[in-house]
């Protein structure tokens, strides 16, 4: 497949090896906080949303997600997702950025865009979705993280990643991870024995705060503060403590966890992108169904890169080709949704993945 790879961690390797892949078998799909490379996803979500590929099984689907991926999948419960994914799409591709902006004003920005695709009477029936369940995640910062002040958060932050590259276990000691989800009870991965972190239902006043929460950048978005119903605090970015993927969220040996990805290597926090041996932990990738954009592909694009953060600044002069650049991404990855279903639905996926190798930790 000249477009796509598909990869898969041995069980869900095995459970499609040995006889193909059903959606129905899709326990959660993992958005990753992954900034504006969220964009090569979308021609994969969109696809699955219009053909009502996930959410059809008897009990809900988890959307899990940081950052991005929770921005992603707050479009997927509203009453007319494909409609509302665009929305997103167009607010959050002409996001302006100028020299003059502060971290208040990014902030006002990203509400304008949550605006624009959320609306505040959608919100109860995003809530009550009978096919999909949420878990937003957030990070309350402690000490020195939760302060405004540039010149102090930047002390708090550098010594968090001092203290992670000797054990990610020290990064509880500068954000607390706080899960805004919806159901009954808090998802499945809370009541494992290696889980940190609070649990916290989502309503209609909390919805959009926990949103921008989970997209609020450090050092340049404003955090939020003190979430309704959520323990009180500033509360940050929720890449901070779960980036790409950093849980086991299967339940069941024959469940598959989906990840739509902008390369092959996932990295379980923020603070973990200069470590190249900081991988997720052993039997978290197990469940795994991976699928990116193709290098060939990438090379297509503009620049022969995904879109990144950095594209704000290299076109702070020139916002109309950023926003060029992104919109041609797009439409280069429109038919990857396509191609995966085209995939499962003949059994090729059979033929086409691949294995993804055992990660370590260091």
């Amino acid at each position: 497949m000249k477009r796509l790879r598909i990869q898969a961690g041995k069980n869900a390797y095995g459970i499609i090896k040995d006889g193909g892949f059903s959606f129905d078998s899709v326990s959660t799909y993992v958005g990753p906080a992954v900034g504006p490379r969220w964009l090569v996803a979308s021609g994969f979500d969109l696809a699955l949303i219009a053909g009502r590929k996930l959410g059809s099984r008897a009990r809900p689907v988890l959307l899990a997600g940081s950052s991005a991926g929770a921005w992603r999948f707050a479009a997927w419960v509203q009453p007319e997702p494909g409609k509302s994914y665009r929305q997103l799409l167009k607010a959050y591709i002409r996001i302006p950025f100028k020299k003059t902006h502060t971290p208040e004003t990014l902030r006002d920005a990203l509400v304008r865009v949550v605006n624009a695709y959320v609306k505040d009477d959608a919100i109860p029936f995003a809530l009550a979705n009978d096919h999909f369940r949420l878990a937003f995640t957030t990070a309350r910062a402690r000490h020195l993280t939760a302060s405004e002040i540039v010149w102090v958060q930047w002390i708090g932050l550098g010594a968090g990643y001092l203290l992670n590259r000797l054990s990610s276990g020290n990064l509880p000691l500068f954000f607390e991870r706080v899960v805004f989800h919806n159901g009954p009870r808090p998802p499945h991965f809370f009541f494992r024995d290696d889980f940190r972190g609070k649990a916290v239902p989502l309503n209609p006043i909390n919805f959009k705060h926990a949103l921008l929460a989970s997209g609020a950048i450090p050092m340049i978005i404003a955090g939020i503060r003190d979430i309704y119903g959520a323990p009180t605090g500033v509360y940050r970015d929720g890449g901070l403590v779960d980036y790409h993927l950093n849980h086991d969220y299967s339940t069941r040996e024959e469940d598959v966890t989906l990840l739509f990805h902008h390369q092959e290597r996932v990295i379980p926090g923020w603070f973990d992108r200069t470590l190249v041996k900081r991988r997720p932990r052993p039997g978290v990738m197990d469940s795994v169904l991976l699928i990116r954009p193709s290098e060939e592909l990438i090379r297509t694009f503009p620049g022969e890169k995904v879109p990144d953060r950095d594209d704000f600044v290299t076109f702070i002069d020139d916002p109309k080709t950023r926003i060029r650049n992104w919109e041609e991404v797009v439409e280069r990855c429109a038919p990857l949704g396509e191609i995966f279903i085209e995939a499962v639905e003949s059994g090729k996926i059979r033929e086409v993945i691949e294995k993804i190798e055992e990660p370590s930790t260091g």
